[in-house]
């Protein structure tokens, strides 16, 4: 048997029930509060796809070379004693360069020297010879054979002289080539040897520019090298001075392509503009034909799913996102490039990609500037 005084103590007061009750209802009103969130439209940044231009621009850097470099060399072997010149210094021609040991060149000098002597005084001998069989001969007391070998003899000894009067010059122009000279006008850019080394006939000794005409080298790739042809028109730019640029024309393209690099040399004569130094970055512009229709986009723009390259375009009239799968042709300094997915007057959501879904709705700024995707450099 309960008392009344314990079931007193079980049962809840009136107050208690209100309490919950008012509790019940503060807590369901909280939960649909929380239910009703209004969804927040996100703004994007887009650009507008522009019209590609007709042409597209091809640069490529290089360096101010003469059109003419000459590599130096002795025309005979021996060891360098002096050298006259240091880069830089200007040379004309007659010039002495450099020089080698000329000793032994000297030696031989006086051998052809010697040689061609005794050939003369051989010729004396049978000169007096031939006479004397031609006076017994008239006499009748020599036969006709002893006057056909003492002219013979004669003749002999006449081309022995000739031959070493042709060995004494072959002599002294050796000792001429041991003096290193210059033939044209220029600068000197480089020395290969200096003095003690022994070098052979040929070897590159120093390097002059020929004054004159200038031009800049350039490597292309074998993808453009088909847009370089001789006498084409482009324009020549310098790192040191931006307000140089200069109309050059194409003169020369290789016909065969640098083995390790796969690039096609190029020459650009530039004209004569005394601003314009050997040793000078320069930057070849040229203008090409668009053949491939592609536009360029950001390449924030760019996103990646089921591991397809897509984009977010912009419906207009439903301010919804949609991706479209794109086909992209290279990557530059100014963003992608795109050949298929996009057509004129389309707008790329161009930032914040990650956080875009199908079919959601966005906001357009109405002072978003478009971006105008002609602009094709090839870096």
């Amino acid at each position: 048997m309960f008392s009344l005084k314990t079931l007193s103590h079980r049962m809840p007061s009136a107050a208690g029930l209100v309490l919950v009750s008012a509790l019940g209802i503060g807590l369901s009103a909280c939960s649909e509060e929380k239910a009703e969130v209004t969804e927040v439209i996100r703004p994007v940044k887009v650009v507008e796809i522009a019209r590609a231009g007709d042409t597209r621009k091809l640069d490529y850097s290089g360096s101010v070379k003469a059109r003419t470099e000459m590599n130096l060399g002795f025309r005979v072997a021996g060891k360098i004693t002096e050298r006259l010149v240091d880069i830089g210094d200007r040379v004309t021609p007659g010039d002495t360069l450099a020089r080698i040991d000329a000793t032994d060149y000297q030696l031989a000098v006086k051998t052809a020297e010697a040689n061609l002597a005794a050939a003369e005084r051989g010729v004396e001998t049978a000169d007096l010879a031939n006479k004397r069989a031609e006076q017994l001969f008239d006499k009748s007391v020599a036969p006709k054979s002893q006057l056909e070998q003492a002219a013979l003899s004669h003749d002999q000894a006449v081309s022995q002289r000739d031959a070493a009067l042709s060995a004494l010059d072959q002599a002294k122009n050796q000792v001429s080539y041991t003096d290193l000279k210059a033939g044209q006008n220029g600068i000197v850019t480089a020395i290969n040897a200096d003095i003690g080394q022994v070098v052979g006939s040929g070897t590159a000794v120093i390097t002059v520019a020929v004054d004159g005409e200038k031009e800049v080298q350039i490597a292309v790739p074998e993808n453009d090298i088909a847009e370089f042809k001789p006498g084409k028109t482009v324009k020549a730019s310098f790192w040191a001075d931006d307000k140089l640029v200069l109309d050059g024309t194409v003169r020369e393209v290789s016909g065969s392509a640098d083995q390790q690099s796969r690039t096609f040399a190029v020459r650009v004569s530039l004209p004569n503009d005394p601003r314009v130094l050997l040793g000078m970055t320069a930057t070849i512009e040229a203008d090409i034909s668009n053949g491939n229709s592609y536009v360029s986009i950001p390449l924030s723009a760019l996103a990646e799913k089921d591991g397809k390259q897509m984009v977010w375009t912009v419906d207009r009239d439903t301010a919804t996102v949609h991706g479209r799968d794109i086909k992209v042709a290279d990557f530059t300094g100014d963003g992608v490039h795109v050949t298929e997915g996009l057509d004129t007057g389309d707008l790329v959501v161009a930032a914040g990609t990650q956080f875009m879904s199908e079919n959601l709705e966005v906001k357009v700024p109405d002072q978003q500037s478009a971006l105008a995707a002609t602009d094709q450099t090839v870096r």
